[in-house]
């Protein structure tokens, strides 16, 4: 096994993954600490992200692993990977380029609770048709 592999596995044994073989991942920019998103990351997709250093997701809906930025362009570099006390949430300090929501907004936290109703507290900064090439 080489260093990486090695220092992999070892990150893993320390992750509680749910019956699914998931743990929740919260994407956070690394110098401001703005909340980006959260998504799922499975064995595989942590491993992916330690030897690459590009952060990698599992797909719940697709049921493969995500490349974040794959067919947007909108890429995550990796700075630190942090795990909770119970073992079972996963923080990512990120360099996000662009916007990390698919709706084309920098972050996935853009409805709040205001006045009585939920109301969107920020506008998309790209449209999701030039992300993705379809509404």
């Amino acid at each position: 096994m080489d260093e990486i592999t090695t220092q992999a596995e070892a990150v893993l044994g320390a992750i509680h993954f749910d019956p699914n073989g998931l743990v929740p991942a919260i994407a956070q920019q690394h110098d401001t600490g703005e909340v980006l998103m959260m998504a799922w990351m499975n064995a595989d997709a942590v491993r992916e992200t330690l030897a690459t250093g590009r952060v990698c997701y599992f797909s719940r809906s697709r049921g493969k692993l995500w490349r974040k930025g794959e067919t947007s362009g909108q890429a995550q570099r990796l700075i630190d990977l942090r795990i909770d006390c119970d073992g079972d949430t996963l923080l990512l300090l990120v360099e996000q380029d662009g916007v990390a929501c698919h709706t084309g907004r920098r972050n996935c936290f853009f409805l709040a609770w205001r006045d009585g109703a939920l109301r969107a507290i920020a506008e998309p900064r790209v449209d999701p048709k030039a992300l993705y090439g379809h509404g």
